[in-house]
């Protein structure tokens, strides 16, 4: 299933009667391919939920238009879509069981789609095979780990055989193993099923491990979307190259005279942009350490993370402390670099890239 979003706009009026609407999904166009996991990917406000509500039906677009495949749904009810959808808190029934948690979706189905006893039994077994809870049926949620839990919402989603699935921030209530374990068994389910998914999260990690393709977004509006790898090594602007990296990216203040790059005064590297004032950001793991290298950092500490060593510096064209990840057994106690290529970017002082000339 295709998805289309064809200048999708949703405002809400002001809190106060002082106060301006809310653009919270801003004149946004674009296509989500058939069969793949798209990844919604902002921080909070940034209009990724609202995104997701417009497309289950939760919320009506104030402009713009919704197509599946060549099916425009931007009016039609929820239950019309064909979407299944998985929140946050999970939306479990207490006093039912896995099984009958299951079986509810399609004990409401009516006329055509109705199905028998048995058709109901046999679709449930088949979800609970396919997140591999078969042997939690008859339990209930307050039995169940967060993680089980959380496969229920999914087997619930899927059993309804639906056209797109939509998760909203599936994997926030779990603890970091659990998180990782379920993200791994999202990517293996929509794999096994084929369906177009849509995986809204705060969590960069989340959204680069497991998304075939990634959309950033901030104030309402897409940042850049495209292969995770690809936007984070090839950045479309500062947002979205400080919001992409853990450790994030470190971002300097510098300035460009007769071809050369100077961070406080200092000649840091040729490059072939103009005269003035630019912002610097380099990728944690573009330090190389280097005795005779140009940026000369204040040396703090070193930190080791077992197959990594973050070198802990300052330097005073930078607002943040620095870690350069470095390889692991590294033993220095000063902090001079060269930087990597493809590891450095500019950007002009409003954030919009700056790319090198030949």
């Amino acid at each position: 299933m295709k998805i289309t979003l064809k200048n999708l706009s949703k405002i809400f009026p002001p809190q106060t009667k002082k106060g301006s609407p809310v653009h919270a999904v801003d004149k946004v166009s674009l296509e989500i391919p058939d069969g793949k996991l798209l990844g919604l990917l902002g921080p909070s406000g940034c209009g990724k939920s609202t995104m997701l509500n417009l497309l289950c039906g939760l919320l009506t677009p104030t402009e713009g238009e919704i197509l599946f495949d060549e099916d425009n749904v931007t009016a039609l009810a929820p239950q019309h879509r064909g979407v299944g959808m998985v929140f946050q808190n999970y939306a479990l029934y207490p006093h039912l069981t896995v099984l009958q948690n299951i079986l509810f979706p399609l004990e409401n189905l009516k006329g055509k789609e109705k199905l028998t006893r048995a058709q109901m039994l046999s679709r449930a077994r088949e979800a609970a095979g396919l997140v591999q809870i078969q042997e939690l049926l008859d339990r209930k949620p307050a039995q169940l780990s967060g993680g089980q839990q959380q496969r229920v919402a999914i087997a619930r989603a899927l059993v309804k055989l639906p056209r797109v699935l939509l998760l909203d921030e599936p994997l926030s209530n779990l603890d970091a193993r659990l998180r990782l374990q379920t993200r791994e068994e999202i990517k293996r389910i929509q794999k096994a099923t084929g369906i177009t998914t849509v995986f809204v999260t705060h969590d960069q990690e989340e959204a680069m491990s497991i998304c075939d393709e990634i959309v950033v977004m901030d104030k309402g509006q897409i940042q850049q979307m495209g292969h995770p790898q690809k936007i984070y090594d090839d950045p479309a602007n500062l947002f979205v190259a400080k919001f992409l990296g853990t450790p994030p990216i470190h971002v300097f203040s510098g300035n460009i005279a007769d071809k050369t790059l100077y961070l406080d005064n200092a000649p840091i590297l040729p490059v072939n942009l103009p005269d003035g004032e630019v912002t610097v950001a380099i990728r944690p793991e573009g330090f190389l350490p280097d005795e005779t290298g140009a940026l000369q950092c204040q040396f703090q500490g070193l930190e080791v993370m077992g197959r990594d060593t973050a070198i802990l510096c300052t330097h005073p064209a930078c607002a943040a402390p620095i870690r350069a990840i470095v390889e692991s057994g590294i033993a220095c106690d000063t902090a001079r670099f060269s930087i990597k290529q493809g590891k450095i970017f500019f950007f002009d002082t409003n954030g919009n890239r700056l790319y090198l000339g030949d």
